[in-house]
Parts: C-alpha cells; sequence; structure tokens
C-alpha cells in the first residue's frame, strides 16, 4: 500500500490544499511501513479523500456518523463498505477486524473512552488500532500565539474542532486502561510545519468558496496549474523533515494481545 506523495496530494481535490495537504501527506507516508492487515475498518473515514490517496486498494469497511461526507466517500471508491454509525456503538461483532486506523479523527470525539473500548472490541487478538492526531504542543508555535497569547491559541484550536490534544503519556495511559500494549509512538510536523499548517487556513479561504460554490476544492488540480506547482515547491522541504521532537503532532501503533479475548 504505498503512500501519496506531496506532489500527487497537492495536485488532487483535496480539502483545502494548503491547509490540509503538508499534513496529510506527511501521515500518509508513514502507512507503507505499517501492518495494515485485512479486514481494515477505517474509523472517521470521512470524504474518502484519505484513503484514497494513501491506499492502493479499498479499505474493507469505512465507518462516519456523517452523511454529506460518506456520499462523498463512496463516489470516490476507496472504500469497499462504508457504515453511518457513531463510533462509540459500532455495528460490527467481536473480533471483526485485524486493522483499524483513524487517521487525525480522536481529537474531534468528546467522548473518547467509548471509542478506544470499541476498536479494542471490534479488533481481532494481535490486531492493531493505528491513530493519530495533534499532541499537547500543537499549539504552542502559532504565529499568532507569540501576539495574541493563549486567546489565539484557544481559538485555533476550536477552529480546528480540537476537543483534545493529548500527550504521548496521556494516550499510553488510556490504551492500557482499555487492554492495548502500544508497539510504537512517535511525534512528528516541526513547528514550521505548524506554522505553514496555520496560515494555510487563512489563505486556503478561496478553496473553501470554491467548494461551495462550485464543488471542487481546487479547480485546476493537475500539473499545468502553476500556482500548485509554487505551492509544492514550498512545502517540499518541509514535508522532507524527519520525525521527532520538537513536533505537535503524535502517531500511535497500539496492538490487542495475542492472548485476549
Amino acid at each position: 500500500m504505498p503512500p501519496a506523495s506531496l506532489a500527487t496530494i497537492c495536485g488532487t481535490n483535496w480539502p483545502n490544499c494548503p491547509t490540509s495537504a503538508l499534513l496529510r501527506a506527511v501521515e500518509s507516508r508513514f502507512y507503507a511501513d505499517l501492518p495494515i492487515v485485512g479486514p481494515v475498518l477505517d474509523l472517521g473515514s470521512g470524504d474518502g479523500s484519505f484513503a484514497a490517496q494513501t491506499f492502493a486498494k479499498p479499505l474493507d469497511v469505512g465507518l462516519d456518523p456523517w452523511k454529506p461526507p460518506m456520499a462523498e466517500a463512496r463516489r470516490r471508491g476507496a472504500h469497499a463498505a462504508l457504515t453511518l454509525a457513531d463510533a462509540a456503538r459500532m455495528p460490527f461483532s467481536d473480533a471483526s477486524f485485524n486493522t483499524v486506523i483513524s487517521n487525525s479523527v480522536l481529537e474531534h470525539i468528546p467522548e473518547i473512552e467509548p471509542v478506544v473500548a470499541e476498536a479494542f472490541r471490534v479488533l481481532k487478538p494481535g490486531g492493531h488500532f493505528i491513530f493519530c492526531g495533534p499532541n499537547e504542543r500543537f499549539a504552542e508555535w502559532l504565529i499568532g500565539g507569540y501576539v495574541l497569547g493563549n486567546t489565539y491559541r484557544r481559538w485555533f484550536n476550536r477552529i480546528a474542532r480540537h476537543v483534545r490534544t493529548d500527550s504521548e503519556a496521556t494516550w499510553r495511559a488510556r490504551l492500557a486502561g482499555h487492554g492495548f500494549e502500544v508497539a510504537g509512538a512517535w511525534n512528528y510536523f516541526s513547528p514550521r510545519a505548524t506554522q505553514a499548517l496555520e496560515l494555510g487556513h487563512f489563505f486556503g479561504l478561496p478553496n473553501l468558496i470554491s467548494k461551495k460554490v462550485l464543488g471542487q476544492w481546487v479547480l485546476f488540480p493537475n500539473k499545468a496549474n502553476l500556482g500548485l506547482r509554487a505551492l509544492y515547491a514550498s512545502l517540499k522541504p518541509i514535508y522532507d523533515e524527519p520525525t521527532g521532537m520538537p513536533a505537535t503532532q503524535l502517531f500511535v501503533v497500539a496492538r490487542k494481545p495475542a492472548s485476549a479475548p
């Protein structure tokens, strides 16, 4: 399952390209080296953009609670099946999946404990729960924060719809409480990358207008678009940055013990 490149993502119909393409491209490449064994559940599959650009074949099941993005996901064909349901009450039997992925979703869910419990339940023993999202340092280096302080940092988290930005220690304790073992965890996305993401929220406004009016985030998603080519050139050095600290995002690979019932 090869990851999408930054050039691929910036040249396709990704939501608000300057805002999310950089982060999604970085996350996408992690999956090439991970134990993605089917059947796979995509928890919080949204409009199918990430799955379509990251995986060479459709994932087995996409689950999301919102109808409009699911209609778009159905057109993309990135999942063999789509289920409209709440992640805290998944309509699947115990031990239904070998892998559950949730890419930049859990930070938006207010009641997270039932969701983690459900992920454990639907996984087969030995299966993996793979997820990512902002860590506790997400707002620390925001440009606006240097000027307006914590008021701006709280506001930016609010417009990003973050209800949590938990540390690795918090996630390790939470996962252990539900029976998971952590097979791997790393921080990624530097302060510079996060500032590019921050600015993209503002400079991406024309993309939002295009989506609302014309139904398409990027009007000319191809190599002939000089704007996308310039965007790619400016983001490529950030995309190539190594993982590690200081960083503002956390990627976790958790495992349900083989001995679990």
